[in-house]
């Protein structure tokens, strides 16, 4: 395996900090800095950007993003162990990463990162999906990333991209697919990690479209896509009734069959639909 920087395999990282993974803390180590070096290339030119990294662990990601050009690396890190390991990798690459000790779901990060703005993580499972929907439904839009370069369990990703009439299509793909380009870029078996997960993983790579593909008020849709798909197998006409009076017409003026299930419905028509309610 050729070496990406002067700094020890992450194998002698690992074991020279003692950072087994936790479970508790969604950890799974991607050690292969290839495969490290690979997803960076995969989150785009980084040359004058900055990157927001959440759960760096031990740093081969980290590294990667580094070595592929990054103006900046934020890497923000819940695992104080983590962070001595981090603290080399700083001081290889002096003045080009700052490491945050904090929660990704508690931190925001924004202040320590200047546009243009890119996010790149092998993200914790345990807040992966979380997370990706934050940065989906940010107050106003465009959002403060350009792209979202991101590890999921291969059953999330698969969400993130699914087509209607699949049975991974959802709430998922339809807010990410409203404001972005979305597409799973790179399979991992679970041998890729240690310790090995229980699931293959994927990589997804988001570009933020400058507005929304098709117009809707946010609120509006997202209220109706998450009673369409909570009761998934009924008909749009009974799973819908509580979001409007005579959600039948609504359903006809977007141009859905009342007997449509969510599953069924494309974004666009999800999108005519909101706008015909938003008008009551």
């Amino acid at each position: 395996m050729s070496a990406i920087d002067t700094l020890p395999p992450l194998r002698d990282v690992i074991a020279t900090h003692q950072l087994s993974a936790r479970k508790s803390l969604g950890q799974n180590f991607l050690l292969d800095l290839n495969l490290t070096a690979k997803i960076a290339r995969l989150a785009g030119d980084l040359t004058g950007c900055d990157v927001l990294e959440i759960g760096p662990g031990p740093g081969g990601l980290t590294r990667g993003l580094l070595a592929e050009g990054a103006r900046h690396v934020l890497s923000l890190e819940k695992d104080p162990r983590c962070l001595p390991a981090l603290s080399e990798i700083a001081e290889a690459y002096p003045g080009r990463l700052t490491v945050l000790e904090g929660d990704a779901l508690e931190v925001d990060p924004r202040a320590h990162l200047t546009p243009p703005i890119r996010v790149a993580a092998n993200l914790p499972y345990n807040v992966g999906t979380e997370l990706l929907v934050r940065w989906l439904t940010p107050p106003t839009w465009p959002p403060f990333w350009q792209s979202l370069t991101l590890m999921f369990q291969r059953e999330v990703a698969e969400r993130i991209v699914a087509k209607p009439g699949s049975k991974t299509y959802g709430r998922l793909a339809l807010l990410s697919q409203w404001r972005a380009d979305a597409e799973i870029v790179m399979h991992l078996p679970p041998g890729a990690f240690t310790p090995p997960p229980k699931v293959s993983s994927a990589v997804v790579h988001l570009t933020a479209l400058p507005e929304p593909r098709f117009p809707a008020d946010a609120a509006t849709l997202n209220r109706i896509v998450a009673a369409g798909f909570n009761q998934r197998r009924k008909m749009l006409r009974a799973a819908l009734k509580g979001v409007a009076p005579g959600i039948e017409d609504h359903l006809n003026a977007a141009g859905i069959p009342p007997t449509e299930r969510a599953e069924q419905v494309s974004l666009e028509a999800f999108c005519a639909l909101a706008r015909s309610v938003k008008t009551i």
